[in-house]
């Protein structure tokens, strides 16, 4: 290699300083996706006994439809990478943001609960297109020396979206007089909880057409003037830009495209890593943490908690959630994936036995006794504290890092669809499993965050500090 060469690849590691905040600027408006994300996810809490009530139906047909959106992800999710190779990285960011508006408005106006659930389908659709792209983007955008920390707004903007939802459902209910189903501006609270993700859609819509295509898909449509322009704006105009261009070209011609039969093998027809990634995916999901963000008000009020207090109660349980981000994102380098796992799988064994506990006991003039009523409050925080700073971030570090080169990006798709599905089946199952016993649902989620201990310390090796080359 020259030393241009080497001198472009080094400049091309570390950001000029004047050049930082428009990047940074432009991993911020890409993670707008993910804002949506976690927004859209979460959002339907704040509806669930509004839409049980308004349709008249049972458990099972609500799980459904609330279920349902994560169809609409998988599908949004499998798609998303051949769409953005077609049309780009931006073009794949305003349909989903299209859809994401789409969705709000045909959702908070429903003309019935199918016309209901296909929306739903429609904001799924736009979560999985989120999903995939923006944290594509980032790191196609991102300058090498900081693409971790900006790879990480991507997962800072779920939570923070997540946690907006809650906080703009309970002041929307509060507005509403403490009743899901009172009138705001000529419709229900719950058709307005609904309808506000418009707002944020717009803004992401907007934003994307403030930033640039990524280098790497101008490139591969032959349009290498602009990448050079691209280039200079994210990792400065000293950079020797024909010879990031011919990197870049390398490596897109040098990389393997791995395929659904390159993950075959084995005694049980997937590699061993690739079902030990799917056993990441699954424990993910059935420790029962989606509980907390699709149903906890619902939870709360089947247990005596007034509804203004438990839509309060799922906004500060989602702070929780971003403050255990947060930690694990400062200690997933310092003390590894694999610790971090075994400690936040011992915290959800904790909290989700002590949740099991105090519902275990008959509710009295409608609610736990005032001893397990606080217990089962502060142990749901204390899961999904530990949730947060282990799997919640380990499993996506993990699945990034633990294939093989040469079916990374195949095994990575059959380990996030295990986890869509994984996600769908505790979804749809919640309602009718509280209904029959809500203490026996949580020793459920109990088991499966005791297995994922000897899970991980029997099958999972520590990707820290090892490069993605020698992982096979």
């Amino acid at each position: 290699m020259t030393s241009t060469a080497q001198a472009s690849k080094s400049g091309a590691r570390e950001a000029h300083p004047e050049h930082l905040s428009h990047v940074i600027f432009i991993a911020a408006a890409a993670a707008m996706g993910g804002f949506l994300f976690g927004y859209d996810s979460a959002v339907i809490n704040g509806a669930v006994e509004a839409i049980r009530d308004r349709y008249d139906i049972g458990s099972a047909a609500l799980a459904q439809v609330i279920a349902i959106a994560l169809i609409g992800c998988a599908i949004g999710a499998a798609t998303a990478g051949r769409i953005a190779d077609r049309i780009g990285r931006i073009r794949c960011m305003q349909i989903s943001a299209a859809l994401f508006i789409v969705s709000a408005v045909g959702s908070a106006l429903p003309f019935a609960l199918y016309d209901l659930a296909f929306w739903r389908v429609v904001g799924g659709f736009a979560i999985g297109m989120a999903s995939v792209i923006g944290p594509a983007y980032i790191a196609e955008v991102a300058p090498a020396a900081y693409r971790g920390r900006l790879g990480s707004f991507q997962q800072a903007a779920i939570v923070i979206g997540i946690a907006i939802s809650q906080l703009v459902n309970w002041g929307i209910l509060n507005a509403a007089g403490g009743d899901q189903r009172g009138e705001i501006m000529g419709l229900e609270a719950w058709q307005v909880m609904l309808g506000v993700m418009v707002i944020p859609a717009v803004l992401y819509g907007l934003l994307s057409f403030a930033i640039p295509e990524s280098p790497r898909f101008l490139i591969s449509v032959g349009k290498e003037t602009r990448a050079r322009e691209v280039l200079a704006e994210v990792e400065g105009k000293d950079v020797d830009l024909d010879a990031r261009v011919l990197e870049i070209e390398h490596a897109m011609k040098s990389e393997h495209k791995s395929v659904f039969k390159d993950l075959l093998g084995g005694s049980f027809f997937f590699k061993p890593i690739v079902w030990i990634g799917i056993g990441l995916s699954v424990f993910q999901q059935f420790v029962g943490i989606n509980v907390a963000f699709y149903y906890s008000s619902t939870l709360w009020q089947s247990v005596g908690v007034d509804p203004t207090e438990s839509f309060f109660y799922s906004f500060t349980t989602s702070i929780i959630n971003i403050i255990g981000t947060v930690i694990a994102m400062i200690f997933v380098d310092r003390i590894g994936r694999r610790p971090l796992a075994l400690i936040g799988s011992v915290g959800m064994v904790v909290g989700l036995a002590l949740e099991a506990w105090a519902f275990s006991f008959d509710l009295v003039d409608g609610k736990l006794p005032a001893t397990q009523g606080w217990v089962a409050l502060i142990a749901a925080h204390v899961f999904v504290l530990f949730f947060a700073l282990s799997w919640g971030v380990v499993v996506w570090v993990f699945l990034g890092e633990m294939f093989p080169n040469k079916i990374r990006a195949a095994a990575l798709g059959v380990a996030a669809s295990a986890q869509w599905i994984a996600n769908w089946a505790i979804t749809a199952s919640f309602p009718s499993l509280a209904d029959w016993n809500l203490s026996v649902t949580y020793v459920i989620y109990t088991v499966f965050a005791a297995l994922s201990i000897p899970f991980v310390l029997k099958f999972v090796t520590e990707t820290k500090g090892k490069t993605l080359e020698e992982m096979g």
